[in-house]
């Protein structure tokens, strides 16, 4: 399990229900469902990670994130999860909304565009940032919105979303002393856990 997945999972209660959004292969939800005892549904796109959803027993639905999850009825669900898609649909704030309309509380991680790499990179060669940890190129990313941890607080402060817990960390998934005091530059990785 991706480290900033172990990190949420500690966020979640016993026995809920849980909607994870994006929801990959599947592998976050069996391990909740596993070691949380979770009533689970993931949403995918990708025929092929509906697939690895159903091969590892969890429930999943395809749908597209940028349409209306007008599916699912206010507050139907304890969680409901975004890992690492926030910049890539197209209407982030809405989804926000949508979220907090049908989940309790929300858990939101995203790659922290404004971490100092990124910013070395734009300063000294001029050109979008490629490195492991944004490894595409600008013509083929699927990061359509680029965000900071900035970027989401004000967004949370607008739209007058609570932040329960936020922790920003560096590529190996510690939240140093320096990332708390800095997290807009040095943190790599955003967790947010938020609600209405």
């Amino acid at each position: 399990m991706r480290p900033d997945l172990d990190i949420i999972q500690h966020w979640i209660r016993p026995g809920s229900r849980v909607l994870d959004l994006g929801c990959g292969d599947g592998s976050l939800l069996e391990y909740l469902k596993i070691h949380r005892d979770v009533s689970e549904i993931g949403l995918e796109i990708s025929p092929e990670k509906i697939q690895k959803c159903l091969a590892r027993g969890v429930n999943v639905i395809e749908q597209d994130l940028n349409k209306s999850l007008a599916n699912f009825k206010d507050k139907s669900f304890d969680t409901v999860l975004l890992t690492q898609t926030l910049q890539a649909v197209s209407y982030p704030d809405v989804l926000i909304d949508e979220m907090l309309r049908i989940g309790r509380n929300c858990i939101v991680t995203f790659p922290n565009f404004g971490h100092w790499r990124a910013r070395l990179y734009l300063t000294t060669k001029g050109r979008m940032p490629v490195s492991n940890f944004m490894p595409y190129q600008w013509y083929n990313t699927p990061n359509i919105h680029f965000c900071t941890v900035r970027d989401f607080d004000v967004l949370c402060r607008e739209k007058q979303i609570k932040i329960i817990s936020r922790t920003v960390v560096d590529h190996l998934h510690q939240g140093r002393w320096r990332i708390k005091l800095w997290p807009n530059m040095l943190g790599e990785t955003a967790i947010y856990h938020i609600s209405r």
